[in-house]
């Protein structure tokens, strides 16, 4: 993969190698511009984290990112990174604190490498996953309040399942997202993590955190209001994706130390389009 740097937007071609991309496939292009913006600044901070440049200092660089976010939000001078940012952040009157909040969460990657409760997790969740869904939701137009709750759930469920996913990548870098006290509740050691051992129990724990995942995808169902159903197709199409990478884990058997699971491009592209058939052309019924 290419690396995009903050100082180099991911751009489109970058953007089109994730399963964000095809959620914005049929937004308008003012939306569809301020949506790979966000992108491009979410992969650039989180490269500094995961793949810092030789010699740089990604604490230091994500204060510069601060430094940035500010000066957009208080009339200042922000470097060129943050100005293609700023005709985005003034017509959808992008959130301040949703910026900061992704700023905080790809911090904490380098400042931990567990988490100890569920409610730790949240917060990290919320912060590099729901924080990115509340701009996505502004751009895309949502018109009740409620919607924001929508987003913070829908974030959630998107992030745990992205950890389900990668669990033996992280592992390889030494880091485990799940919760210690859930290990600890179903008798699975760090070290069956970090090796890649399977067993009962690790069956148990994998179940245990698909249907923590499920409940809260269900949740934002159940919150997403139905007067916003259809400005909010593109967050509908990136849940769907999701909750099937996350009934591919389930039919598996839980085989995470196996290949990466996937979705085909053109499955992804049949999903996309089925949602927004079915909430532009047929206003959301059915």
């Amino acid at each position: 993969m290419n690396v995009a740097t903050s100082e180099q937007p991911a751009g489109e071609a970058e953007a089109a190698r994730s399963n964000f991309y095809y959620s914005f496939l049929f937004l308008p292009p003012e939306q569809r511009d301020a949506v790979l913006e966000v992108y491009s600044f979410c992969h650039g901070v989180d490269e500094l984290v995961d793949h810092p440049r030789a010699g740089s200092d990604p604490r230091a660089e994500l204060d510069g990112w601060r430094r940035d976010i500010a000066a957009l939000y208080d009339r200042g001078q922000p470097s060129a990174r943050a100005q293609r940012l700023a005709p985005h952040v003034e017509a959808f009157a992008l959130p301040r604190q949703a910026f900061l909040d992704i700023l905080d969460g790809v911090e904490m990657d380098l400042e931990r490498t567990r988490y100890a409760t569920w409610d730790e997790l949240q917060l990290y969740c919320r912060r590099v996953a729901s924080a990115v869904g509340l701009l996505c939701i502004k751009i895309f137009g949502h018109r009740n309040p409620r919607s924001c709750d929508y987003a913070l759930e829908l974030g959630i469920a998107l992030q745990l399942t992205n950890i389900l996913r990668d669990i033996k990548q992280d592992a390889h870098r030494g880091r485990i997202y799940l919760p210690t006290e859930d290990l600890e509740r179903f008798g699975v050691s760090e070290e069956e993590i970090l090796s890649g051992r399977s067993s009962d129990r690790m069956h148990e724990f994998m179940a245990f955190q698909c249907q923590r995942a499920r409940s809260h995808f269900f949740r934002a169902d159940t919150l997403l209001p139905p007067e916003d159903r259809m400005a909010l197709y593109a967050a509908e199409i990136m849940g769907r994706i999701y909750l099937r990478i996350l009934e591919r884990i389930e039919s598996d058997g839980f085989n995470i130390w196996g290949k990466r699971v996937t979705i085909s491009r053109f499955h992804k592209a049949l999903i996309a389009f089925s949602i927004w058939f079915k909430y532009k052309l047929l206003g959301g019924s059915g």
